[in-house]
């Protein structure tokens, strides 16, 4: 078995996502985040001969999923670009694309990341703490606390873990790592955050807001979040649908303040009088997953899907 096929991955909120974001048959829809392409082949088989799917990630496993072996998906209206969908707005104009139909976000990690030990995304297995969701680009988890001071670390891990231990944590990683025992393993950081952690919620690991901290900041994943958001506002056609699935607070805030904001007229307060700019979103739903779901996948009882609808492009 391939390592593209070894760990499987159970898509979260797939009907609800599909049947929100696809309004024309016809249409070009873009999957930012393929994963291993569960949404995208639901979308697919909701499209006409005439319909076309473009479809991104920044894994090259996720990307190889998708063009090799039993799992490629061979479908003339179907194409996947190695890409982060920050890149969406440059990737699409290369293609010669400037208008889409609706683009599916669903953020985080996916399964096979996790599952993988080679990845580094797990403190279930003792393995390099690598994290990078593009192995082949940037700097690994383990680089970064190499090179580290106590002031970075404590931001990081308290702005993207939301770790009130943070400063604690923080001092363990230098002292160590002064020590000449810098962590390069995930099994030597989760040990090392148990010891500072003084207490923890019940059912949740010591160093699960460490780990999820970390992988944030190593793959820049507000940042994209930001600008394919951004990104978005430029490519909906009017009546094209913007659909994320957020998995945790951090990203679930921005997502519902980006539509909070487009979704309302702007008064320019230097220029009273002059019309107000007008909303460009309209927000459409908010979906959790239902009980059934959370129990065959307890992975995703924490998703959020927002739906947004763009109204009409001046």
């Amino acid at each position: 078995m391939s390592e593209t096929q070894a760990w499987s991955h159970t898509t979260v909120l797939l009907h609800e996502a599909i049947d929100a974001l696809v309004t024309s048959p016809d249409g070009i829809y873009v999957d930012g985040t393929f994963g291993r392409g569960g949404h995208s082949r639901l979308l697919l088989s909701r499209l006409s001969p005439r319909g076309r799917l473009i479809a991104l990630d920044r894994d090259p496993e996720a990307v190889a999923a998708a063009t090799q072996g039993a799992t490629r998906v061979e479908d003339p209206r179907f194409s996947i670009l190695h890409a982060n969908f920050s890149q969406l707005r440059e990737a699409l104009a290369d293609m010669g694309i400037t208008r889409v139909d609706g683009l599916l976000l669903d953020l985080g990690v996916s399964s096979p990341q996790i599952d993988n030990p080679a990845r580094g995304f797990s403190f279930r297995f003792d393995a390099p703490l690598d994290m990078r969701m593009d192995p082949t680009r940037g700097e690994s988890a383990a680089d970064f606390l190499a090179r580290a001071d106590e002031r970075l670390l404590t931001e990081v891990i308290r702005d993207y873990g939301e770790e009130r231990f943070a400063r604690q944590i923080a001092k363990a990683l230098v002292a160590r790592r002064e020590g000449g025992h810098a962590v390069r393993t995930t099994g030597e950081l989760s040990q090392l955050v148990a010891g500072a952690v003084r207490t923890r919620e019940a059912g949740q690991d010591p160093a699960t807001r460490t780990f999820q901290a970390l992988r944030i900041f190593v793959n820049a994943e507000l940042e994209a979040l930001d600008e394919g958001l951004k990104a978005s506002l430029d490519l909906l056609a009017p009546q094209g649908r913007l659909a994320v699935i957020a998995f945790h607070s951090l990203e679930d805030r921005r997502v519902k303040e980006f539509i909070a904001r487009e979704s309302r007229d702007v008064v320019d307060r230097r220029a009273p009088f002059a019309p107000p700019k007008a909303m460009r979103l309209r927000s459409v739903a908010r979906i959790k997953p239902g009980a059934a779901e959370v129990a065959a996948n307890p992975r995703a009882r924490s998703a959020i899907l927002r739906v947004a609808e763009r109204t009409d492009v001046a």
